[in-house]
């Protein structure tokens, strides 16, 4: 997979028109923007471009209004709460059609350093669909194409794939220059020993994470609901834990590879089992911490136990690179976050780099207070677990090489 990409760096866009995706889909409160930190980590890429004396026209998606014009998902609050960021204005482009009269004329009068932000990219059908008519306007707008979207890397879309197959110089900017070097690279090529940690609720969801890592790891550790699929693998008795049952014969395979790629595959040796899921889901819970051998049949598991805590922050220990992705138990309720929260400070605590794949473990890790303490936290949900397959992304694919 290629991953030596051309990014903001290695171009000057003194006087050129760059269209620059960006990820500004953030969520909405009756019109205000309640979580902004896609937009603080754009930043960088938009200042980069502005300093050079670019023209720069930003664009996005928001939510998933299917093709049509809808008010409610309209960019408006984003072009605002940008401008107070940038201490500059953002002139927002208020096309239905996206690239209408009000964008075309807006890029007419830009000078230097001027900065427009075009409407919801979805309001546009052939959008999802790369349909060429869309990518050719977008192209029309601009000399130069810059990408910073890593949550929609692993979709070819009009405004991440199809414009910049349109135009000659197409690159990435900061923070998927950063996607690509941490979480690409960490998975193609390691500083050894490489740990991998996989969480989450079901195997299917990451069928070929698993098999994938296992090739590229020293050493795999599951945790989560997944992890009673393997243990029920084993033979042992998993009671009303959560299970894939169509999935044993491949939790059988994998463990087999393991063994034929000497690498380690560690499963709890105990959890936090408890009559029934809590509900709502921190209510207060009574659990018990019983060994995997022992698992009553009338209960579940929730969350690994203290001793299997231990042993996977034993194994962090060593490692110079660690991926995580999925939390290793119910860790929105306290008393079964425990388990992540111990895998969290492992992380925190050493000075291997330490890469969170995006989703839930991103949600987790920031919630619990660690966030400042990883190297990286991937910026994706689909798009970091497609990295972690091995899977070429097309947004990244589509940017040029160096």
């Amino acid at each position: 997979m290629g991953l030596n990409k051309k990014s903001v760096d290695d171009i000057n866009v003194k006087g050129l028109r760059v269209l620059c995706r960006c990820d500004f889909n953030v969520p909405l409160k009756d019109g205000k923007i309640t979580d902004e930190n896609r937009l603080v980590a754009a930043l960088p890429t938009i200042k980069k471009l502005i300093a050079d004396g670019g023209k720069v026209i930003l664009c996005s998606h928001l939510g998933k209004p299917k093709g049509e014009p809808k008010p409610e998902l309209s960019l408006a609050p984003v072009a605002a709460r940008l401008s107070e960021l940038l201490g500059q204005e953002v002139k927002f482009a208020a096309d239905p059609e996206v690239v209408g009269p009000n964008a075309k004329a807006a890029v007419e009068a830009m000078k230097d350093g001027d900065v427009i932000l075009l409407e919801n990219t979805r309001y546009r059908k052939e959008e999802t669909k790369n349909g060429e008519e869309f990518s050719k306007e977008l192209a029309s707008l601009c000399d130069v194409f810059v990408n910073d979207a890593f949550g929609t890397a692993h979709r070819a879309h009009c405004s991440n794939v199809g414009v910049a197959e349109l135009v000659d110089t197409a690159v990435v900017g900061y923070l998927m220059q950063k996607e690509i070097d941490f979480l690409g690279n960490a998975v193609e090529n390691p500083v050894r020993p490489f740990v991998a940690i996989l969480g989450g609720a079901k195997v299917a969801d990451k069928l070929n994470v698993i098999s994938n890592l296992l090739e590229k790891c020293d050493t795999l550790i599951i945790g989560g609901g997944m992890a009673f699929t393997f243990l029920k693998a084993k033979g042992y008795e998993v009671g009303k834990s959560l299970v894939d049952d169509e999935k044993i014969e491949y939790c059988k395979e994998m463990m087999a590879k393991a063994e034929k790629l000497g690498k380690t595959l560690m499963l709890p040796v105990d959890t936090a089992a408890a009559k029934e899921f809590p509900n709502p889901i921190d209510a207060e819970i009574e659990v018990s911490y019983v060994g995997v051998e022992e698992m009553p049949a009338d209960m579940l598991g929730l969350d690994i136990g203290p001793k299997t805590a231990e042993m996977y922050a034993e194994a962090v220990k060593s490692a110079k690179t660690v991926v995580w992705n999925g939390p290793m138990g119910v860790f929105e309720n306290p008393v079964l976050a425990k388990g992540t929260i111990a895998v969290a400070k492992s992380l925190a605590e050493t000075d291997a780099t330490t890469i969170i794949g995006g989703g839930d473990s991103a949600a987790a890790v920031n919630q619990l207070g660690f966030g400042d303490k990883m190297t990286h936290i991937s910026t994706g949900g689909g798009a970091s677990l497609e990295f972690l397959e091995g899977k070429e992304l097309p947004g990244v694919a589509a940017a040029n090489d160096k």
